[in-house]
C-alpha cells in the first residue's frame, strides 16, 4: 500500500462526535502499552501523527486517522492494566464495544497487538474470541520483537500463536520489521472496499 496521505482527524469520546466520511475501518486493538500509537506511525511513515507514551493508558479517546482520503485507521483505547479507576477503565471498554457494534458494517480488517515479550492474556484471549463474534478475523502483531533474541521470538511467536490461533507476524516500530506483511493483509482487507493505490 502506497500512502498518499494520512492525518489525525479527531478524538472520540461519543458516538455522535464518530466522522461521517466514507470509507472502511481498521481498528486497533491491544493491551495498554502494546505499542499501538508506534506502529501506526510506522505503518503510517508518520513518526509523530499518532501520540505515545510509556504510561500505560495514555489513549482514553479513541483516535480517527484518514488515510489516503480513503479510509480510517482507529486507534481504540488500551485494555488491561492501566493505572486508572474502574470506573475509567469501564468507560473505555464501553467505548470500544459501541464502535465495534456502530461501525460493523464499515469494519473490514484489524489490527491485535500483543507485546511480545509477555505471554498473551486472558483478555488477550477474550479479544480475539469477541472480535470473532463481530465477523472479524484481525492481524495479530507480536510488538516489540526487536527487544528479543531470534530464539526468543521464535517462542513469542509460537505462545501467541498457541494462545490466539491465526498467523501472528512479528512486529516492531522501531526497526519496520513485519510492517510490509502487515500491510499486505491489511491491503486484501481492503481491496474491493475501496480504491488502493500501487502496493
Amino acid at each position: 500500500m502506497k500512502i498518499v496521505s494520512a492525518r489525525f482527524d479527531r478524538s472520540v469520546f461519543r458516538a455522535e462526535d464518530e466522522p461521517k466520511d466514507p470509507g472502511p475501518d481498521v481498528v486497533f486493538l491491544g493491551r495498554s502499552n502494546v505499542g499501538k500509537s508506534s506502529l501506526i506511525n510506522r505503518l503510517l511513515s508518520s513518526r509523530g501523527l499518532a501520540r505515545t507514551s510509556n504510561t500505560p493508558g495514555r489513549t482514553q479517546s479513541a483516535n480517527f486517522y484518514r488515510v489516503n482520503e480513503a479510509f480510517w485507521f482507529v486507534d481504540l483505547p488500551g485494555y488491561g492494566f492501566a493505572k486508572v479507576p474502574v470506573t475509567v477503565r469501564r468507560t473505555w471498554e464501553g467505548m470500544i464495544e459501541g464502535i465495534l457494534q456502530r461501525r460493523r458494517e464499515r469494519i473490514v480488517g484489524g489490527v491485535l497487538l500483543v507485546d511480545a515479550r509477555h505471554a498473551p492474556s486472558e483478555l488477550d484471549r477474550s479479544m480475539r474470541e469477541w472480535l470473532r463474534e463481530f465477523g472479524l478475523d484481525p492481524v495479530i502483531a507480536v510488538t516489540k520483537a526487536d527487544k528479543l533474541s531470534g530464539n526468543g521470538r521464535a517462542e513469542a511467536r509460537r505462545a501467541v500463536l498457541e494462545a490466539l490461533g491465526g498467523e501472528p507476524i512479528l512486529a516492531s516500530a522501531a526497526t519496520g520489521l513485519g510492517v510490509k506483511e502487515i500491510w499486505a493483509r491489511l491491503d486484501l482487507a481492503l481491496r474491493g472496499r475501496t480504491w488502493t493505490s500501487e502496493s
